[in-house]
């Protein structure tokens, strides 16, 4: 029984990393972008500002995930 609650607050943390990991990727992701903006045509900057509007969405996805990933039972 004590090896199961180990192996699951492991998986829990481990998840949490990669969430953390994902969602500062995707941070990073989102400067890039807007650095690149300032070089976009017209086209490309509409596509990097749905692209970014995606990516915000998603970070607030993953944030969730992780705030009940890490909550306690």
């Amino acid at each position: 029984m004590e090896n199961d609650r180990h192996e699951v607050f492991n998986k829990k943390s481990e998840n949490a990393l990669s969430l953390g990991k994902m969602i500062e990727n995707t941070k990073e992701n989102i400067k890039e972008a807007e650095i690149s903006m300032e070089f976009a045509t017209p086209e490309e900057l509409e596509n990097i500002e749905k692209k970014n509007s995606h990516r915000r969405q998603s970070i607030a996805q993953m944030e969730e995930q992780l705030k009940r990933s890490t909550k306690k039972n």
